[in-house]
């Protein structure tokens, strides 16, 4: 099954009748400006959504309190179980996800849901800008869900498992090429990498309307920095979003991938952890 979905096929399949379940994963990567109001997902979504998608908050729901484990660890399944089957969530309901266009926030609901053994998750390519139908601004009432997380039906890292991964398989930072080579860092206590990952912007993922390059362009990019089919093959980011966007564009390909969830927010906390910087992998 292809992990993404266009918005053409979306619109069949909610015509259909087994429709999906829709999470709207309104989410933005920003620093707070003293002039600017945060950017309020929620207040995203009801001035606008897909027709009977549910509001899902990353910060809230897909992730626990930032901390030692990094900025986005993973939720107590607990919550998380009870956050999906709120918004209608079912094993046996198909699941398509969407943002607002980065690819980023969808792609973790999508990983975290197939992590915990959800069979039928989709994201929906180029998110809500993708989108030709109509919305609406009405808040639905689904239907409680029946899904019961089980987690470990993809592969994840942890730090100790992302560091050996550098050496034995294909590690990939996800990151921006600036903050990989440790010329800025505007979020973490330090600049840099993991000792033998491979730079691999998240944003070559996507041509310029957003949507995924074509499978084959995708599966050069990939074989460029190492990750051919046949590869063990793990992902990074700064707290384990834009990452999860890397391993759906790896499974897009037909590369399986683990992520390490705690990503270069964890790993800069700890001091005693090595860093590289500059180009050189190592």
């Amino acid at each position: 099954m292809n992990a993404i979905i266009s918005a053409s096929e979306l619109a069949s399949a909610a015509a259909g009748g087994n429709p999906p379940v829709l999470l709207d994963i309104r989410w933005q990567l920003s620093m707070p400006k003293a002039d600017e109001p945060p950017f309020d997902g929620r207040a995203e979504y009801e001035a606008g959504h897909i027709p009977g998608a549910v509001y899902v908050d990353l910060d809230r729901e897909l992730a626990s309190a930032p901390g030692p484990r990094g900025r986005h660890p993973l939720p107590d399944l607990t919550d998380f179980g009870t956050a999906m089957r709120r918004a209608g969530v079912s094993s046996g309901t198909p699941v398509v996800v969407y943002d607002g266009g980065l690819g980023w926030a969808a792609a973790r609901a999508w990983w975290l849901l197939s992590w915990t053994g959800h069979p039928d998750v989709r994201v929906l390519d180029g998110g809500l800008p993708a989108w030709e139908g109509p919305l609406e601004t009405s808040v639905p009432t689904p239907a409680e869900g029946d899904f019961e997380p089980a987690p470990g039906a993809t592969a994840l890292l942890d730090a100790d498992g992302a560091a050996a991964l550098a050496r034995s398989g294909v590690l990939l930072d996800a990151r921006a090429g600036e903050r990989y080579r440790g010329e800025v860092e505007p979020i973490d206590p330090v600049g840099g990498h993991i000792p033998g990952a491979v730079s691999a912007p998240t944003n070559d993922n996507v041509g310029a309307d957003g949507r995924f390059l074509p499978v084959e362009e995708l599966r050069s990019r990939f074989k460029k920095v190492g990750a051919a089919e046949g590869a063990e093959v793990g992902v990074y980011c700064g707290s384990g979003v834009s990452a999860a966007h890397q391993v759906l564009a790896l499974a897009v390909a037909g590369i399986p991938a683990a992520l390490y969830v705690g990503s270069w927010s964890e790993w800069s906390s700890d001091p005693s952890r090595p860093v590289a910087v500059g180009p050189d992998p190592q």
